[in-house]
């Protein structure tokens, strides 16, 4: 008999560890959802993403558009941009003079900022100007002129007269 009563007793002990494997993992869901998330570090005051859109005008018209991650100050600091499906097109990164573009398998450096940046959009942008519209400080660039009435929600607008073709910067800025 105590086989007969073995094989009764097991599927029952069977069951009841499941029930309270269950209500273990219950508890611990609950006490998750209850749980504090940690204080993430402060994002970086120097810091924007959103999308980039270039239109240089004259005879053989260009433009170029990418989502972007910028960081930093005109003095070291790097600029992601990506495909609209989240692809890394290019990286540059800046520090102390010396400037460095990643794109594909090609790895380029300068000592000049604004080649790379042309080599990368077709125009030079004026990245320290850049750097002052995106905080909503009017900042002179030769030839170029910021519409900052639209930077607290997060859109920039620059235009490039001089020297010619004429280039058009729009920036609007993830929240």
């Amino acid at each position: 008999m105590p086989g007969l009563f073995g094989n009764i007793v097991s599927p029952l002990t069977g069951t009841l560890r499941h029930r309270w494997r269950g209500w273990l993992v219950l508890c611990a869901l609950w006490l998750a959802g209850c749980a504090q998330p940690m204080p993430s570090a402060p994002a970086e005051e120097n810091s924007w993403n959103g999308r980039i859109a270039l239109q240089i005008d004259g005879q053989a018209s260009q433009s170029f558009s990418a989502m972007f991650e910028l960081r930093g100050t005109a003095q070291a600091g790097g600029l992601v941009l990506l495909s609209p499906f989240g692809n890394r097109i290019a990286q540059l990164d800046w520090k102390d003079g010396h400037a460095q573009l990643v794109s594909g398998q090609d790895t380029r450096t300068s000592d000049s900022l604004d080649t790379l940046i042309q080599d990368v959009t077709g125009t030079r942008i004026p990245v320290t100007a850049l750097f002052s519209w995106l905080k909503g400080t009017q900042a002179s660039a030769t030839g170029w002129q910021a519409d900052l009435t639209g930077i607290a929600d997060g859109r920039l607008t620059a235009r490039r007269d001089d020297p010619q073709p004429t280039a058009t910067l729009r920036i609007a800025l993830t929240p």
